[in-house]
Order: C-alpha cells, then sequence, then structure tokens
C-alpha cells in the first residue's frame, strides 16, 4: 500500500466541483485498505492521552491549548515506518483524528472544571470525566448528520484550513520520519527542561530582574514591574502563535502592568482606606496586590465583552446553522450505498442519543432538585449542544477558529437566568450550570473538531462510519485523561488566584476564571465590581471599533505580564525564522518554515508534559522543592542570569535547528 501514499490529491480537491462532476479520493470507494485496525486504535488512544494531558495544563497555565491534530498526524507518519507491514493512509487518518479528540475535549474541559475548584466545590474526580464524556459524545452524535452538507455538498465553497494543513501532511509522508525524529526530540529536551525548572530548586523560572537597581526603582516608586516565565512550553506557544497575534497578546499584558498597575498606585497612593474589591489600602499594596485586586477585573470584564462580540458578529453563521441542522436530520435517510458515503446508522444515532439523555438527567438527579429543574437542565443541554454543534462546525469549516468562549458565556448567561426563574441559587445553582456549560462546551468543541476528521477523510476515502466508531473511544479516552488531570492539577495547584495562606503555585486559568465571575454574579447575592468589568468592556469596545483584536489583547490584561512576554519572545523567533525562509524561498524556504513549527510543537508538548510530572511528584509526601538545588539557586543575580542564558540556548536551538536542512 506504500505506493498509494505518495500519490498527490486530485485537482479538484480544493475546487467546487462542474455539474456532473464528482469527486474521487485517493483511496477509491471500492478499494479495500486497513482503516480502524487495532493497531491504529491502541496508537490513537496512547497519542489522545498524552496531547490531552500537555494540552490541559497548557490550557490552565497561559489560556491557550496546543493544537494536537498536525503534530499527531507528523508523528503518526513516524510510527508507520516502525512496522513491516506500515500503516495505511487510511489508518494515518484514523490516528490522527483519535488523538485530535484531545485538544477539543480540553478545550471545552478547561472552561468550566477548574471553576468548579475555584469556587470550592470540588467535584468528584467521577462527575469531572463524566461531564467531558458525556459533552463528547453529544457532540459526535449531533454532528453525523451534518456531515453530508459540509463535507460533500459544500466541497470547495468552504475552505477547511486546519483539515486542508492535516491532509497535506498525510499526503507527503515521505519526509514524516525525520519530521517525527525531530518532534520528539525536541518533546525530550523541553519536557526535561521544564520538569527541573518548575520542579526543582535549579535555576529561576521566573525573572523579575530586580537585581538590577534601576528595575528596583521602578517596582518600589511607580510599581511597574517586568516579569518573564523561563520555560520551553511558553516559548513554542508563542512561536506558534506568530509574531502578530504575540505582539498584540503581550501588549495587554504591557498595557495591565505599566499602565493600568501604575495608574491605580498614582490615584490611590495616598488614600489609607481599603477601595472595594481591596481590602487594603492601595499605599499598602505592591503592584501584585494592585494587580490581582483591581486589573484582573478589568480583564475579566474585557474578555467576557470579546466573547459577546464574537456572537453577534456570528449571528449571521449561527441563523444560517440552525437551519443546516435541521435540513441535515430531516434528509439524513441518504443513499449510503458507497463506503466512503457510509454513515452509523441514523437508528444508532438516535438512541445514542437517548441514551446520553438518560445519563445526563441521571447525573442532574444527584443534586436533589425538583423535576421541573431537572428536566429544564436537561433541555437546555440538549438545545445548546445541538444547536452550537452546526456552529462550531460552520465556524471551523470556514475560518478554523471555533467561537467556543461566546457560545460557553451564552450558555451560562441563558442556564442562569431560566434556572433562577424556578428557584434554583447557590452552590447547588453554580454546579448545576457549570455542568450544563461543561457539556455544552465540550460538545461544541468537539463538534467543531470532528468536521475537520471527517473532511480530510472525504479527501482520502476513509469510511465516515469507521471514523465515527473510533471517535468515540478517542473521546473517552480524552475525557478520562483530561477529567483526571484537572483533578491531579487542582490539588498541587491553585486556579484563577492565589488564595491567603494558601502556598500552593497558581495557574491562571483564565477560561474558567471568566466562567465562575459570571456564575457567581447570577447565583450568589455578594457585590460585583460592575465599574471594573465595565471599564474592561469599554476597552474591548475601542479595540473592536479600531478594526483590532479585542479578545487576545483582553487576554493579555487578565494574564500576569511573565506569561505574555516568552510569548513575545517565541513570536519574534518565529519572525526571524520566516523572514529566512522567505529569503531562502523555494523547496528549502518550506522547510524551514515547517521545521521551526516542528520544533515549538516539540517545545510546547513537552514543556506541558514535564509541567504536568512535576504536578504529579508534588502529591508525594516525601515530595520538597530542595531536593534538587543548585548553590546558587538562592542569589537572584547569578540564578536569574543562568535561567536567561539557558533560555537563550533554547532559542538558539529551535534557530540552528531550523535551518539545519538550509545547510545540507
Amino acid at each position: 500500500m506504500s505506493e498509494q501514499v505518495t500519490h498527490l490529491l486530485p485537482e479538484n480537491a480544493y475546487h467546487t466541483l462542474k455539474p456532473g462532476e464528482v469527486y474521487t479520493p485517493i483511496i477509491r470507494a471500492e478499494v479495500m485498505v486497513p482503516e480502524a485496525t487495532a493497531r491504529a486504535i491502541l496508537w490513537g488512544i496512547l497519542l489522545c492521552v498524552v496531547f490531552t494531558i500537555a494540552s490541559a495544563y497548557s490550557t490552565l497555565k497561559v489560556g491557550q491549548g496546543m493544537e494536537a491534530s498536525i503534530p499527531i498526524s507528523i508523528l503518526v507518519i513516524g510510527l508507520a515506518r516502525a512496522y513491516r507491514r506500515r500503516l495505511s493512509l487510511l489508518e494515518n487518518v484514523i490516528v490522527t483524528g483519535m488523538g485530535g479528540a484531545s485538544a477539543a475535549v480540553v478545550a471545552g474541559a478547561v472552561f468550566t472544571l477548574p471553576a468548579l475548584y475555584i469556587l470550592h466545590l470540588n467535584p468528584h474526580p467521577v462527575e469531572t470525566v463524566f461531564i467531558c464524556l458525556a459533552g463528547g459524545c453529544l457532540g459526535v452524535l449531533f454532528v453525523i448528520p451534518l456531515r453530508r452538507y459540509f463535507v460533500r455538498e459544500m466541497h470547495g465553497l468552504f475552505p477547511f484550513p486546519e483539515a486542508t494543513a492535516i491532509t497535506e501532511v498525510l499526503v507527503t509522508g515521505e519526509r514524516g520520519g525525520s519530521q517525527a525524529k525531530l518532534l520528539l526530540q525536541s518533546t525530550v529536551i523541553a519536557g526535561l527542561y521544564d520538569f527541573f525548572v518548575t520542579t526543582f530548586h535549579v535555576w529561576r523560572e521566573y525573572l523579575n530582574l530586580q537585581f538590577i537597581p534601576v528595575m528596583r526603582t521602578l517596582a518600589d516608586r511607580g510599581r511597574m514591574v517586568f516579569s518573564f516565565d523561563a520555560i520551553g512550553f511558553i516559548l513554542g506557544l508563542g512561536y506558534v502563535m506568530g509574531l502578530r497575534s504575540a505582539l498584540v497578546f503581550c501588549a495587554g499584558g504591557i498595557f495591565a502592568n505599566f499602565v493600568l498597575v501604575p495608574l491605580i498606585w498614582f490615584l490611590g497612593g495616598h488614600m489609607n482606606m481599603a477601595v472595594y474589591p481591596g481590602t487594603t489600602p492601595v499605599a499598602a499594596m505592591n503592584a501584585a496586590q494592585i494587580y490581582g485586586n483591581y486589573v484582573r477585573f478589568i480583564g475579566v470584564g474585557a474578555i467576557a465583552t470579546a466573547g459577546i462580540v464574537g456572537v453577534f458578529k456570528s449571528l449571521r453563521v449561527i441563523a444560517g446553522s440552525f437551519g443546516i441542522a435541521l435540513r441535515a436530520f430531516h434528509h439524513s435517510e441518504a443513499d449510503q450505498s458507497e463506503r466512503t458515503d457510509r454513515d452509523i446508522p441514523v437508528l444508532a444515532i438516535l438512541l445514542g442519543i437517548i441514551a446520553g439523555a438518560i445519563a445526563v438527567a441521571i447525573f442532574f438527579g444527584r443534586f436533589h432538585v425538583s423535576w421541573s429543574v431537572l428536566l429544564l437542565g436537561l433541555l437546555l443541554t440538549l438545545l445548546f449542544a445541538f444547536f452550537f454543534a452546526s456552529v462550531a462546525a460552520n465556524a471551523i469549516a470556514t475560518t478554523a477558529n471555533n467561537p467556543a468562549s461566546g457560545m460557553t458565556m451564552l450558555t451560562v448567561i441563558i442556564s442562569s437566568v431560566v434556572l433562577l426563574k424556578f428557584g434554583l441559587s447557590g452552590t447547588t445553582g453554580m454546579f448545576f450550570v457549570m455542568a450544563i456549560a461543561g457539556m455544552v462546551c465540550t460538545a461544541l468543541c468537539v463538534s467543531g473538531q470532528f468536521i475537520t476528521d471527517l473532511k480530510a477523510g472525504y479527501w482520502l476515502g476513509n469510511t465516515p462510519a469507521a471514523q465515527e466508531k473510533v471517535k468515540f473511544v478517542g473521546v473517552a479516552a480524552a475525557a478520562a485523561a483530561a477529567g483526571l488531570t484537572i483533578v491531579l492539577l487542582a490539588h498541587t495547584y491553585q486556579f484563577g488566584e492565589a488564595s491567603p495562606g494558601d502556598l500552593r503555585p497558581v495557574l491562571a486559568a483564565p477560561q474558567a476564571s471568566i466562567m465562575k465571575a459570571l456564575v457567581v454574579g447570577f447565583m450568589s447575592r455578594q457585590p460585583v465590581t460592575y465599574l471594573l468589568f465595565g471599564i474592561g468592556a469599554f476597552i474591548t469596545i475601542v479595540l473592536e471599533m479600531l478594526g483590532k483584536s479585542s479578545l487576545v489583547f483582553a487576554l493579555g490584561i487578565y494574564l500576569p505580564l511573565g506569561l505574555t512576554t516568552p510569548i513575545l519572545t517565541g513570536g519574534i523567533l518565529s519572525h526571524l525564522v520566516n523572514r529566512r525562509a522567505a529569503k531562502v524561498d523555494g523547496e528549502p524556504g518550506r522547510r524551514i518554515r515547517e521545521r521551526g513549527v516542528i520544533l515549538a510543537s516539540g517545545l510546547m508538548a513537552g514543556g506541558a508534559l514535564g509541567g504536568v510530572l512535576g504536578a504529579a511528584l508534588r502529591l508525594l509526601p516525601s515530595f520538597h522543592e530542595d531536593l534538587i538545588q543548585t548553590p546558587f539557586y538562592s542569589f537572584d543575580p547569578v540564578s536569574q542570569s543562568v535561567s536567561v542564558l539557558l533560555f537563550l540556548c533554547l532559542c538558539l536551538y529551535v534557530w540552528f535547528g531550523s535551518l539545519r536542512k538550509e545547510k545540507s
């Protein structure tokens, strides 16, 4: 079968079909090729679990997950060479699709599950896994009837950017062996680097350069504090984001830390009374306390408004998607005689939805709520998951951007308002609403990612039914890994912001912090910092009026500067490598760009896995950070200088690793 892998896609793969023209995939419908084999499923589960763990840590730390499908598609090409009978092209699609479930399930989970820990509701591990599993399965079930419309009927009209990238990697897989080795190499390097720096006292992870007199003076007199998180994972993330997005991202951090924090210090530094929501006078606060007590709420308002703006921008797409979903269900009994157009039977889909609804109802019944609230919660979950599945599929097919944040906030707001009318409030109401939002968010994230898999399979010749069956396996593996990883991290980290007296390190979890703020505002009678939220909202409105990326800037306001500055470093490095590739041009230039992305993906995957391994060690009673400690660790001038040098070495590794092919 190896000769089939080297075939190119047909000329009409990316173009609309003429009247009477039919698209014929690389593997024709009449050709029987190994597809959903045990080997492919086992590799899919393994890669799904690994990338789920990495993506969960990534998203909780900096609010940006790592896309798994493209790195997995590169890895699977290398794995294909390890067997006497190489994995077929269609087996590679199965592995990639199963592994890709990791990022989708994580994207849904991190919006809501960490918020339950921030609210001190402490869900049981089984509950966290169930929310991910139920939402993911509903997302798969609801997108199957949409497949023909998006994948076949709209062929050439929807660009499917991510599916195009995955398909091209798999088709041009002759270079995959060296790519996979490079990805594994950078993963190991970043994994070891980030594991030691975040787990033990070897050199400083966070740099503030306050051993330099001018930096110390700025911090003391103006509350202007520079910070930098020198780990490989964030460097890789910045590289993948690119210079433009990294600049906007870091601009939000600069605005927060060098404009808003000093401004609040200037205005409140002479007052001897506390200003809500702070509990101590501004004059007694350092820069971190001013940021935590005031500026973060401005960031919350900015992010929430950016999500709402995204919903309004998508109204036309949303309205069209509802019609698409209804028509697809109405015509789902179309002819399925060809292998490449064969879905799971409609009866099986309906039985799956009924089984899922019963399971969700049983889960809601554990809250000891009235029958009316239980049925209403079930109805909201199914309706939102169904309609938002079509919205997500439409958005991914056209722009590769899933409006998960706006859809999830809309779910939280509507669910809270409706359930309050039926008397549900307090901690039970918060848990109930966040469970609904968690399932809906996971469903829409999975549905968007799954339509990408189905399009890649359509181009290459997969059997849709085979992709649909194994997707449930991938979702189950990702749900278990995501739920348990969040439970593990919740024991070793604080989510959102530091609590007084709690010495555990903090993971920002920005999406969950936004959802927590929303649900608390509706479900409790605590005072809300509407003024700070409003300031953030108007910052977003001004940016939208200027035509700028408001959501990325808002995330920069909310996240600590220490996370945004290394992202900018990665963006600059990406710009330099791509500029060098442009000078070389042609095939060598393309390979430089390709190797740079692979190295950055490895830094992200390895760094996240190293961080999670360190978190697991912290659960051991005998663990102490000073089990490994260098003599210079406590001496900032040396420790921070060593950290700077080693971080520069990582940058040079990416630079020279990207250019290595050019020299040969």
